[in-house]
């Protein structure tokens, strides 16, 4: 069964439901821990007693058959299907007669490994948070009962005494809560892998058994390939789940401040056209979120206090004022934006996340189009061919230089690729950048859950179907930046050899770009390897999907998507097993 995502500002609240949900993944987590022990035991009698081999083995058979692995979101990928029902697929039968060699290094070591690294670093994780808990609602029981009689300084102490244990408290929950699901991810690759190896060796290494083993290799592929995958995609979810994670550790004050106090306060610098010309000048600022109430007070009493309603919140672009730290808001009672200066960039930064700020607006219009167009035409005359081509990083100066340049007002577009310094590196960066600017991704807010619902039925034919009618839901400028988009990455991996770049990376690079979700939580992540599903689908069958719109634009019901996996009929292998996958050509992996 799965378990709900806990998410990170479930933390702050501490609530009953939250340490409930926190407690199934606890069992979960001890559940998989006995799984590990029964595994490395059972292994142990595998190595260790060759006279009782046979029985061992099929005991060893029959704990991986008794397991399965818990999953975290309410849908699983064909790859993690294909790995949740790796440990009941082969069952071992007469095996007796079978030497096992190096089978610590490939079983036991790896799996106690996982049990010390991962689950035993939970386990201490859990104990410190169970630690600050404790220490912290005991510090609050005494807080609470201090009298008011007592000196204005013993309180204002005990007061920040408070504070410092309630952050202590928040971080060592949010790092615990994000070394579970770390871990409850990790086990489908971290436990898999091993076993999977171990099974490997025992085959090859008969030589009465040469046919079993070649009937093996193709399902082995089929596995690799789908470890591979889920590998991608928990590395691409696991960053954005750290950078989520420190987001929120930095808004732990703004997000236990009561509703009835501001969310935000502090100076600011408000830009103001007066007789003489434009001029600056400070007021101590108060925004209260749920009202959306701005006020601003003026320091020098020339001007009364102003009370504002905000629309919205832009961060200024550096090069389009003299002034740093700056920023605009839309109110309903001016018709032009009020432009703002922090007093430093943390400042501004706090600012914008209490006004649900966003960054400099980037249109999908002709300029982008252009710049779009060069980027592509420069890849696939220069780099087509280069290895780790999109995946590689460039530097963050000469990316921000070239988008400066190319977007500059004054004269746009005046830039010449071919003679600039940039590489590769810096244009496929850039272009990337560009698409995440958009002020909405380029596959829309409105189609994201049916695209992520088309991504979760396990009916393929289906999956095109719906795809391909949902791209033509898209505003028509989005779909022509699409389809030029993707034919470019059809292109890309076409060259997989050479570049080492396949249509599985760049759905890992580009699903999170073109489809990121409207909020940041943890269950968005965990949408993320589907979004990743939705990119391959585009680049699969970009030849189908582009030539033309369905015929009913409209796709048919989503069918209801999976919640666990249909278990496979288990295939025993025996001195002279069946056939697997006839005809299955083996998968190309990347190089490392």
């Amino acid at each position: 069964m799965g378990h709900p995502p806990l998410e990170f500002s479930d933390c702050y609240s501490d609530s009953p439901d939250f340490r409930e949900r926190l407690k199934c993944n606890e069992n979960e987590l001890e559940k998989t821990n006995k799984f590990l022990k029964d595994v490395i035991k059972d292994g142990n009698n595998v190595i260790n007693a060759i006279k009782e081999y046979s029985l061992a083995v099929q005991k060893f058979s029959q704990t991986l058959q008794s397991f399965q692995f818990d999953f975290i979101g309410d849908t699983l990928t064909d790859d993690e299907m294909n790995i949740g029902e790796s440990t009941k697929t082969v069952v071992l039968t007469s095996l007796s007669f079978l030497q096992v060699q190096n089978a610590c290094d490939l079983l036991i070591k790896p799996l106690e490994k996982f049990r010390k690294e991962q689950i035993g670093v939970t386990k201490e994780r859990r104990k410190k948070f169970e630690k600050e808990s404790e220490k912290y609602y005991s510090q609050l029981d005494k807080h609470m009962n201090l009298s008011s009689k007592k000196k204005e300084t013993q309180l204002q102490e005990a007061d920040e005494q408070l504070d410092k244990e309630r952050q202590t408290f928040y971080e060592s929950s949010i790092e615990y809560v994000y070394q579970i699901q770390q871990v409850q991810d990790r086990k489908k690759f971290d436990v898999v892998e091993p076993v999977l190896a171990f099974l490997q060796s025992i085959l090859t290494l008969n030589n009465l058994t040469v046919e079993m083993t070649q009937d093996f290799l193709p399902y082995k592929q089929e596995l690799q390939l789908s470890l591979q995958n889920t590998r991608n995609h928990f590395e691409s979810t696991r960053e954005e789940m750290e950078e989520l994670m420190k987001r929120k550790k930095g808004s732990a004050q703004i997000c236990i401040r009561h509703s009835q106090q501001a969310t935000m306060e502090g100076y600011l610098y408000v830009q103001e056209k007066w007789a003489l010309g434009v001029t600056w000048v400070k007021y101590y600022c108060k925004y209260f979120k749920d009202s959306k109430l701005f006020i601003m007070v003026p320091m020098e009493q020339k001007t009364g206090t102003k009370q504002l309603t905000l629309k919205s919140c832009v961060r200024r672009k550096t090069d389009s004022t003299d002034k740093r730290f700056c920023f605009d808001i839309e109110t309903n009672e001016r018709c032009s934006p009020v432009l703002l200066q922090a007093i430093s960039e943390v400042n501004r930064k706090q600012w914008m996340e209490a006004m649900d700020g966003k960054e400099p607006v980037v249109e999908l219009n002709d300029l982008g189009f252009k710049f779009v167009r060069k980027c592509i035409n420069f890849v696939e005359t220069k780099g087509l061919t280069q290895e780790g081509v999109y995946r590689t990083v460039g530097s963050n100066i000469q990316v921000q230089k070239l988008l400066n340049a190319f977007f500059d007002p004054k004269c746009p577009a005046d830039v010449d690729f071919n003679s600039t310094d940039m590489d590769i590196k810096t244009i496929t960066s850039a272009l990337k950048f560009y698409l995440r600017s958009l002020s909405e991704p380029l596959m829309t807010y409105s189609l994201h859950g049916e695209l992520i619902l088309a991504a979760k039925s396990e009916n393929q034919d289906y999956r095109l179907g719906a795809v391909h009618s949902l791209v033509y839901k898209l505003p028509e400028r989005n779909r022509e930046m699409l389809e030029l988009l993707i034919k470019h990455l059809v292109s890309v991996c076409s060259h997989s050899i050479e570049n080492l770049m396949t249509v599985s990376n760049m759905g890992v690079i580009f699903g999170p770009t073109l489809m990121r979700a409207e909020e940041e939580t943890v269950a968005a992540m965990l949408d993320i390897k589907f979004q990743n599903i939705v990119m391959e689908i585009l680049i699969e069958d970009y030849s189908k999907i582009f030539k033309g719109p369905p015929e009913e634009t409209t796709p048919p019901p989503i069918p209801p998507p999976r919640v666990t996996p249909q278990r496979r009929q288990p295939i025993t292998i025996s001195k002279r097993p069946p056939r697997l996958f006839p005809g299955l050509q083996p998968p190309v992996f990347e190089r490392k």
